[in-house]
């Protein structure tokens, strides 16, 4: 199967299998599909925080459930998971993530196909930083994925883009599988400088990472790209490093273009990510098959320049 990136909208599927149950899951695995969604984004760790146990895998599970409830849909997704930031012992994180050392990704990779029901997956990403290990080990470790036929390729999620670069050479030199993709936080409004994000361990997309993704024909994947519903409802307030005066004219800019074309601010906001330079994969999670249907739906508005310039002022 050849995977591709660009145009792409990314189902987020954190909380598949705790807060959301296994039939309304189901139904919005069932539905992204029908309207040409092909890839299913999750993580070893999801969501270790919502689930009594305390440890991840919950997302990964139901997942796997659905696939073996869908005779012959594997054929029709591509899936991405994450390892690296499982907590080893319940709700101890992030003291006890699992890290990045050969051992243990060959544990999380193993826990992951077998959760998921699968031999092989699309994408996998080293979900944080690790380092605590050798760069070297870990270059060795994710390439070996790929040289087995477990992995088709490798992303670095929540990454330096110095560490990214560092990584890639490291794989060059030694003619193994590097990373070919970057996840960070990445959305049309942006935070203030410096400005600490709550949620721990988000990395935010900076000019320089996304000049670097450009410069070397890397897909972007942008999680957080609807900052959790703010741009929409009225009972989810933006963050604080979100809070200054170029938020209310980024904002009043967004409605412009979305009465112009008869769109709502979350599908201005995607088709901004889609079409944009570096084109992003946006990573949406959802509960509702209205809101799968409105995200959904981005993809067919496109922005021209004066969408553009009137969004870039």
């Amino acid at each position: 199967m050849t995977t591709q990136h660009a145009g792409h909208i990314a189902l987020g599927t954190m909380y598949f299998g705790t807060t959301l149950g296994r039939d309304t899951s189901f139904a919005l695995l069932d539905h992204f599909v029908e309207l040409g969604g092909r890839w299913l984004d999750t993580a070893n760790n999801y969501a270790f925080w919502r689930d009594p146990s305390g440890l991840g895998g919950q997302s990964e599970r139901l997942i796997g459930e659905w696939l073996a409830a869908r005779p012959g849909m594997r054929d029709h997704v591509w899936l991405s998971t994450k390892l690296g930031a499982d907590p080893l012992e319940p709700n101890r994180w992030p003291e006890t993530m699992e890290g990045l050392s050969r051992e243990s990704i060959r544990r999380a990779i193993t826990g992951s196909l077998t959760r998921l029901g699968t031999e092989h997956v699309e994408l996998v990403w080293a979900h944080v930083e690790d380092r605590a290990t050798p760069l070297t080990e870990q270059v060795d470790a994710l390439g070996e994925l790929v040289a087995a036929g477990t992995v088709s390729e490798l992303g670095a999620s929540n990454h330096a883009t110095w560490r990214v670069e560092r990584a890639r050479a490291q794989a060059e030199l030694t003619h193994t599988a590097g990373y070919r993709a970057l996840q960070l936080r990445h959305t049309l409004l942006q935070p203030v400088p410096f400005a600490p994000i709550p949620d721990g361990g988000h990395v935010v997309a900076t000019p320089e990472a996304l000049d670097y993704v450009t410069e070397h024909g890397l897909p972007l994947w942008a999680y957080s790209s609807l900052l959790g519903g703010a741009y929409a409802r009225d009972d989810r307030r933006l963050q604080r490093p979100y809070e200054h005066p170029y938020t209310d004219r980024a904002l009043a800019a967004i409605d412009r273009v979305a009465a112009r074309h008869d769109a709502t601010r979350n599908q201005v906001v995607l088709a901004w990510l889609l079409g944009g330079t570096p084109a992003v994969t946006p990573i949406v999670g959802v509960s509702t098959i209205a809101q799968l249907t409105e995200i959904m739906d981005a993809r067919a508005l496109i922005l021209d320049d004066t969408d553009r310039a009137r969004l870039a002022a």
